[in-house]
C-alpha cells in the first residue's frame, strides 16, 4: 500500500500510514509521484502530514467521506442532473407581519420574554476585500454618525434585549457565538479583546474557528496541490454551513440545553437593520412551536434573492426551504407554472425572500444534530474549460449553506417562516461602490453608504410611528 511513497512510508506514524491507505485507496496516489527519498524534504513532508491531518479530522467522516462525496456531485454536476428533480413547489405557511400592529406587537412582547432562553450565533469568517475594505466585516462601520461598528451594534442589541427580557428580576446572561476562519479569527479576538468586549462578559462570547476543505482538481474528485508547492494541498472555505457541525462537535448546544435555553438564533455580520425584527419573530417562534422559522422580507419575481418554498416529492417527502433565485424559476415552469417566478396581486412573489437568518428551537435541532454530527447536503460549482465538462478553469470544492438545514429534517418537523418589512429587517452591506453603481435601477444597492441609509431611515419611520408624530410646512414669512 505504501510503495507510492516508497521508503517514506516508514516515516508516518501508524495512523498517517493509516490515512494513507484511505487516500491510495480512493485515488489520490498523484500526492506522493515523485517524492525524493527519505532524508530531503523531510520538513516539508511533515508539514504536509499534518495538513492531511487538520483536513481529515476537520470534515464529518474524513477526506475518505469528503472525496466520495466529492465524486458524487461532481459526476451530478457533469451529467447536468436537476437537484429538485421530482419536487413540486408550492408556498408554504407562514407568518407576515407589519410594523406596530397588532399582532406585530403581541409577537413582539412574547419574543422580547423568549429571549431569556436564547442564544446568539453570529457566522462572520468573511473580511471586507469585496467591499474594498481591508479588516474583517465586523469591524466595518454600521452608520458613520457614531462610527458604530457591526460587531458592536449587535452586541449592545443583545446587551439590550438582556435587560428587557429580565422584567425586573436578575438579568441572564444571553451567549453568543461567534464563527470565525483562519483570515477572521485573530482580528475578531483582538477587536472583542481592546474594545472589552462592547459591555458583554468575556464568558457570554465564544469564538469556533471553521477550517477549509480541500481543493479538487477534476471529475475524479483528485486533491488539487498548490502550483509552487508540491507538498501542500490547496483549500478554499467549505461555506457558512459549517456552523451546525461546529456548534455540535464543541459540546455548547448541550451546555445551554442544560442551562435552560430553548432557541438558538442564527444571523450575518452585516446586516444593520437585523435586531429591529429579531423579538416579533422570536415571538412567532414561540407561538406557533417553530422547530425551524426563517426570517423572510417581501420578494420581487426573479429578484436576486432565495424563495422560501415548500418542497414535495413525488416519494411523500417534503420540504421547507430555501431555493436560489436562479433556480426558482426553472423549477416552477417545470412544475406546471408555465410563466415562472411571477409577481402576485400583492405586487410581490407569492415566495418569500429569505434573509439568512434562522431561529431554531433548542431540543429538536441537538436531536437531528445526533443523528447528522452537523452535517448539511453539499453542492459543487465546478467552472468547467468548455461544453465537454471534462476539465476545471481552476480548482473547486464542497460547499455548504447554514439555511439548507431543514433538508435533512423528517415530516414531522414544524418548519415555517416570519416575513418582515423590509426598511425593518434586512439592508445587507455586500456590494463597494463600482459594483453598487452597475445595479439595475429599482433593485436594492446593498452597499455601505445604502446599508447606513437604511438604518438612518428605519430609526426615522419608527420614531414617527411610535410618537405618532406629524410633519407639517410650515408657511413661508416674508421679511
Amino acid at each position: 500500500m505504501g510503495s507510492s511513497l516508497g521508503d517514506n512510508f516508514n516515516l508516518l506514524s501508524p495512523q498517517q500510514q493509516e490515512l494513507v491507505k484511505v487516500l491510495l485507496d480512493n485515488g489520490q496516489e498523484h500526492l506522493f509521484r515523485d517524492w525524493p527519498a527519505p532524508g530531503v524534504d523531510d520538513n516539508h513532508k511533515k508539514a504536509f502530514f499534518d495538513q492531511l491531518t487538520r483536513l481529515d479530522s476537520s470534515y464529518p467522516g474524513g477526506l475518505e467521506s469528503y472525496i466520495k462525496n466529492a465524486k458524487r456531485l461532481l459526476a451530478d454536476s457533469k451529467a447536468g442532473r436537476n437537484p429538485f428533480d421530482g419536487f413540486t413547489p408550492s408556498v408554504p405557511t407562514g407568518e407576515t407581519l407589519a410594523f406596530g400592529d397588532e399582532s406585530y406587537i403581541k409577537f413582539e412582547e412574547a419574543g422580547v420574554l423568549e429571549a431569556r432562553k436564547a442564544a446568539f450565533v453570529l457566522v462572520a469568517g468573511g473580511l471586507g476585500e469585496r467591499l474594498g475594505y481591508s479588516g474583517i466585516k465586523l469591524a466595518l462601520p454600521a452608520e458613520s454618525t457614531t462610527g458604530t461598528c457591526f460587531v458592536q451594534q449587535y452586541i449592545e442589541s443583545i446587551l439590550a434585549l438582556q435587560e428587557a427580557s429580565s422584567q425586573g428580576e436578575s438579568q441572564t446572561q444571553i451567549p453568543l457565538v461567534i464563527m470565525t476562519s483562519d483570515d477572521t479569527h485573530g482580528r475578531t479576538l483582538e477587536l472583542l479583546e481592546s474594545n472589552s468586549y462592547f459591555g458583554l462578559q468575556p464568558t457570554q462570547v465564544t469564538l469556533l474557528k471553521q477550517e477549509k476543505v480541500a481543493c479538487l482538481e477534476d471529475n475524479d474528485a483528485r486533491l488539487a496541490l498548490e502550483p509552487q508547492n508540491k507538498y501542500k494541498i490547496q483549500t478554499k472555505p467549505h461555506g457558512h454551513g459549517d456552523v451546525h457541525a461546529l456548534l455540535f462537535s464543541s459540546g455548547i448546544l448541550k451546555v445551554w440545553y442544560e442551562a435552560g435555553l430553548k432557541w438558538v438564533l442564527f444571523f450575518q455580520d452585516t446586516n444593520g437593520l437585523l435586531f429591529k425584527a429579531i423579538p416579533s419573530a422570536l415571538g412567532v417562534s414561540a407561538a406557533k412551536q417553530y422547530h425551524v422559522n426563517s426570517l423572510a422580507v417581501p420578494r420581487k419575481a426573479k429578484e436576486a434573492i432565495g424563495g422560501i418554498t415548500r418542497l414535495t416529492h413525488s416519494d411523500g417527502r417534503s420540504m421547507v426551504i430555501n431555493v436560489e433565485y436562479n433556480q426558482l424559476d426553472p423549477l416552477l415552469r417545470a412544475s406546471g407554472y408555465p410563466n415562472g417566478d411571477v409577481n402576485c396581486e400583492t405586487g410581490y412573489s407569492p415566495f418569500p425572500g429569505n434573509i439568512n437568518q434562522l431561529i431554531l428551537e433548542l431540543g429538536p435541532y441537538i436531536e437531528e444534530l445526533s443523528k447528522t454530527g452537523g452535517a448539511i447536503q453539499e453542492f459543487v460549482n465546478p467552472k468547467y474549460k468548455d461544453a465537454s465538462k471534462t476539465s476545471f478553469k481552476s480548482s473547486t470544492r464542497l460547499e455548504c449553506m447554514m439555511q439548507d438545514y431543514p433538508k435533512t429534517l423528517p415530516l414531522s418537523a414544524r418548519v415555517g417562516f416570519t416575513v418582515m418589512e423590509t426598511w425593518l429587517a434586512y439592508a445587507p452591506v455586500k456590494n463597494n461602490a463600482e459594483d453598487a453603481a452597475k445595479v439595475p435601477k429599482g433593485n436594492p444597492y446593498h452597499s455601505a453608504t445604502s446599508g447606513e441609509m437604511a438604518i438612518y431611515r428605519a430609526n426615522s419611520i419608527i420614531l414617527k410611528k411610535l410618537l405618532q408624530l406629524q410633519v407639517y410646512n410650515l408657511p413661508q414669512t416674508t421679511e
